[in-house]
């Protein structure tokens, strides 16, 4: 029976969400039941795709791309997928008529990180981050609201602000992996060889206000999305701080982290957040 394929295809999304971010893990632990499986079939497919790019260097990341991509369609198409990580995404994008438009510029971006190094403009800078991460953002919505459009639309803005901001956040926090390791730099007018005080406060200024006008979007968000959605907001709100902090040269030469006990202690805050209705 089909049934148990797409069981499986589940527990695989759930299994590579837990491997890959332990906090994106905990932060979607505290959604739902009715929406949380989605979520992690959402971020399975996302991770695979930011794999092929970032991590297979001693294979044709190209050819593996052209045909995960194709896989997908295939997917989308058929509404199954031998590949449990596209059955389950297909499965979430059916259920919640979620737009072609958004995970088509998602592997645009994707494919953008397999021959592109620097972004030089704004309009570059924005149209990756667009892809990337708003998208993203925009995705899970469609999942929080459980396809209300009227309620989607309401809080579309602010959930690319906020997917806006976790990306920047990874950028910064990446710094040293993405420029040494992948030779890729997203910052446009910004010397990464060189970076200052000056150019990461400025940095660090464009994301707390991305931060803030997502902050207006999870105040509005159903209530099982809410506690979820702020553990990861705060999560990351605390990372940008320790950044913040961080001297430029010591963010180049190494990965700053939130440790363990810290994320226990900003999941008990969240919790009473919530709980206490103070967001």
């Amino acid at each position: 029976m089909k049934s148990l394929f797409d069981t499986v295809s589940r527990t695989c999304s759930q299994e590579v969400t837990k491997a890959y971010s332990t906090s994106f893990s905990t932060a979607t632990k505290m959604l739902a039941p009715s929406i949380r499986q989605d979520i992690y079939n959402i971020y399975g497919f996302v991770r695979f795709a930011d794999e092929i790019v970032d991590s297979f260097h001693d294979y044709d990341k190209e050819n593996l791309f052209n045909e995960f991509e194709a896989d997908l369609f295939k997917a989308l198409q058929q509404k199954i997928s031998l590949n449990p990580i596209l059955n389950a995404f297909q499965e979430t994008v059916h259920k919640y008529d979620i737009d072609e438009e958004l995970y088509v510029a998602f592997m645009k971006s994707m494919r953008l990180d397999l021959y592109k190094s620097d972004y030089l403009t704004i309009n570059e800078y924005q149209e990756y981050i667009y892809g990337s991460a708003d998208v993203v953002g925009l995705m899970c919505l469609k999942v929080f609201v459980q396809g209300n459009q009227k309620k989607y639309d309401e809080l579309k803005a602010s959930a690319m602000s906020l997917g806006s901001a976790f990306q920047k956040v990874n950028f910064l926090r990446d710094l040293k992996a993405d420029y040494e390791d992948l030779n890729r730099s997203y910052f446009p007018n910004t010397n990464l060889a060189k970076l200052d005080e000056a150019s990461k406060t400025k940095i660090i200024a464009e994301i707390e206000d991305d931060f803030k006008k997502g902050l207006n979007g999870i105040i509005h968000l159903p209530v099982e999305a809410k506690f979820g959605v702020y553990t990861a907001y705060i999560y990351y709100k605390k990372l940008l701080y320790k950044l913040k902090k961080t001297p430029s040269l010591e963010i180049k030469n190494r990965r700053v982290r939130v440790p363990n006990y810290q994320k226990a202690g900003l999941l008990a805050k969240s919790y009473i957040s919530c709980r206490l209705n103070l967001i």
